[in-house]
């Protein structure tokens, strides 16, 4: 049985904090209900691959939900969603606190209406700080947390292309959401959860953070190469590119042997992980040379032979044929109407060996399952065509 069968979440989300914090819910079991804009919302869109326009993120972020329209902001559109939330246990919606309050989605009023709902947020910067009313995506988190200005060089900072800040806080508010069930559970309250994409963000850049408040370090970016170890890079090979990483004294001595120069393992220069860093782009500079009369796959085998980490760096269309990805099963064909070809969505990040989660449905259309759902909360036929013509729903 999954984890999560018979919880109900009603998805107000927007994007990818809240959406794919709900789809984690979804694929342990949960009866999601995606819930839109009468002409859509804005994250449906955004790199369409179907015949209705609907995009890439919205495919991976909306798998296995029910989806439904409707207006909120209307009094007729507030009656329907008091009614979906006495029948629900989670409302996920990633705004503002403001714009919860406008539209009768924050704490307080929620808890009017079901006293034991848990409420979960993901806003840009969180509550409570001047900049809580702010809107924000994935890169100003990025960019307010280090992160850039370290992994660019001085002269150019470099966001990362992957949203990874909103996918962590969506993994990091699904987890909150979950220990929030559980306590409710054993206490029969409910509360709220918080996730903020700035929190994400320094989260993930801590380490350097600490350091510069204990040791006022001053690091500057050095692009793909590693300050903290070495060799730590993006290398050239004669037909593409390698990842190599280097950490601690074992590897480092196997690497050494491999590129034919032992002579350094006793190089005080290299002594330390962070004398290797200090020094990364000689480091750098040997890899290159040894990689460079080689092919990636001569690289690999070598390094693999050495129980050195190393890796391709692949295209998108490498990192779907590669054989280890298809494999282990990490990417589902999934179709949609209207689209040339199956979605290759990502599988849940997490295996369980029992009670584990999948991709059982495809993502909604665009209130597919409206007038289903509003018949569960003892709307008739008529009345649901009324709500359309009137555009609640």
């Amino acid at each position: 049985m999954s984890i999560l069968a018979g919880y109900r979440v009603l998805d107000f989300g927007r994007y990818i904090a809240g959406p794919y914090c709900a789809t984690l819910m979804a694929d342990f079991g949960a009866d999601v209900i995606r819930i839109e804009k009468v002409a859509g919302s804005e994250d449906r869109y955004m790199n369409p691959v179907a015949d209705d326009d609907s995009g890439a993120l919205f495919m991976q972020v909306n798998r296995n939900k029910r989806g439904m329209t409707l207006n909120p902001t209307k009094p007729l559109g507030r009656e329907i969603v008091e009614k979906l939330v006495a029948t629900a246990d989670v409302v996920v919606a990633n705004l503002p606190p403001a714009g919860l309050k406008a539209i009768g989605l924050d704490y307080e009023s929620l808890k009017q209406i079901k006293a034991d709902i848990i409420l979960t947020t993901a806003s840009a910067f969180g509550r409570g700080g001047p900049y809580s009313e702010r809107v924000g995506f994935d890169g100003l988190g990025q960019a307010m947390s280090g992160g850039p200005y370290l992994s660019g060089m001085p002269e150019q900072p470099n966001r990362f292309a992957l949203p990874v800040v909103d996918f962590g806080t969506a993994m990091m508010s699904a987890y909150g959401t979950v220990l929030a069930l559980l306590h409710r559970e054993r206490t029969g309250e409910g509360q709220m959860v918080e996730g903020a994409l700035l929190r994400t963000a320094l989260t993930f850049s801590n380490s350097y953070l600490i350091e510069q408040a204990v040791l006022a370090t001053d690091r500057v970016g050095t692009g793909n190469r590693s300050q903290l170890t070495g060799p730590a890079d993006i290398i050239r090979a004669k037909d593409g590119w390698l990842m190599i990483q280097v950490v601690g004294q074992p590897l480092f001595e196997r690497w050494a042997k491999m590129i034919g120069q032992p002579e350094i393992i006793d190089d005080p220069r290299f002594r330390t992980d962070l004398d290797r860093g200090d020094n990364g782009e000689l480091l750098s500079d040997m890899a290159r040379e040894h990689a460079r009369n080689l092919t990636v796959a001569e690289a690999l085998e070598a390094y693999g032979a050495a129980k050195v980490p190393a890796g391709p760096l692949l295209s998108p269309q490498q990192a779907l044929d590669d054989p280890h990805i298809r494999a282990v099963g990490y990417l589902q064909d999934t179709d949609y109407p209207g689209m040339a070809s199956a979605a290759p969505l990502a599988t849940t990040p997490v295996h369980m060996t029992a009670g584990g989660g999948s991709i059982n449905s495809r993502p909604p259309t665009l209130g597919e399952h409206t007038d289903s759902i509003l018949s569960e909360l003892g709307y008739d036929e008529k009345t649901i065509a009324e709500l359309r013509q009137a555009r609640i729903v």
